[in-house]
């Protein structure tokens, strides 16, 4: 057993939907979520940037003694998995690997696999080398799709100017089987998103899947908490962008009263 928190990162709102699929998967487990909302968005950030960026992040969540990291965004994940994993010794998961297994243990015959993404990952090709890796017969359709981060971090997430944007996005998924919300903010446009796809396109909200893949490991590795009851803990770079954070927290996570703390870096 280990009481110790699980560690959580990402530039924003996004990584909560990774934080909801946590908390029904392992309940008993504390969290601790930065948003580094100082530095949002990543997406148009280079590969330096992203990786100088998630090293704070890192450093900032060890201080608080997790035995465990979570990087709930994909840009992150793209562009910085591999160095961070090679310069810490904690654990650090990303939200890439989990969904590519995911998928291959589909046993689809040659899967046409949708991913859309933002910019940054998607130029970073880190999804269609991974799914290529595994599933060698994949076809991999690439949409980067800037705007929904932005939009996800003001709760422009199902009015008429998201119901438009997510029509324009999905418009190059025609022919395929699954869809991977490769940034984590995208998962709060899912219900638009099914709605502009075939019904039988299957869409993988990578929390959900990185959740449960980190519950596999906890469990293997007995590093799980079964003492006390989940808590959460949620820190922002940017104290002042709070009112829309804490609006769309309050309301995703279907909590009152949350408390934001100031992680200065």
């Amino acid at each position: 057993m280990d009481k110790r928190p699980i560690g959580m990162f990402d530039s924003g709102v996004g990584g909560l939907t990774v934080l909801k699929e946590f908390r029904k998967k392992l309940p008993n487990e504390k969290i601790i979520y930065l948003g580094d909302t100082k530095r949002f968005p990543y997406g148009s950030k280079s590969k330096e940037a992203i990786l100088e960026i998630s090293k704070k992040c890192v450093d900032f969540l060890i201080s608080k003694n997790v035995k465990m990291i979570i990087i709930a965004c994909g840009t992150a994940t793209s562009q910085a998995l591999d160095s961070l994993i090679n310069s810490y010794d904690i654990p650090i998961l990303g939200i890439i690997n989990p969904t590519v297994e995911y998928i291959s243990n589909l046993n689809l015959e040659k899967p046409r696999v949708g991913v859309i993404a933002t910019s940054g990952t998607i130029k970073s090709g880190a999804w269609e080398k991974k799914i290529l890796e595994k599933i060698p017969e994949a076809k991999v359709i690439n949409e980067k799709a800037p705007l929904l981060a932005t939009m996800a971090e003001t709760g422009w997430t199902s009015n008429k100017v998201a119901e438009y944007t997510i029509k324009e996005y999905m418009k190059c998924f025609k022919d395929i089987d699954i869809l991977i919300l490769g940034c984590t903010h995208y998962p709060m446009f899912e219900n638009l998103i099914h709605k502009n796809l075939e019904k039988n396109v299957k869409v993988l909200n990578t929390g959900t899947i990185l959740a449960q893949y980190t519950k596999k490991i906890i469990e293997t590795k007995k590093m799980e908490n079964i003492e006390t009851s989940g808590q959460f803990e949620i820190y922002l770079t940017d104290i002042e962008a709070d009112t829309d954070f804490l609006n769309i927290a309050e309301q995703f996570l279907g909590e009152k009263n949350i408390n934001i703390k100031e992680a200065n870096f």
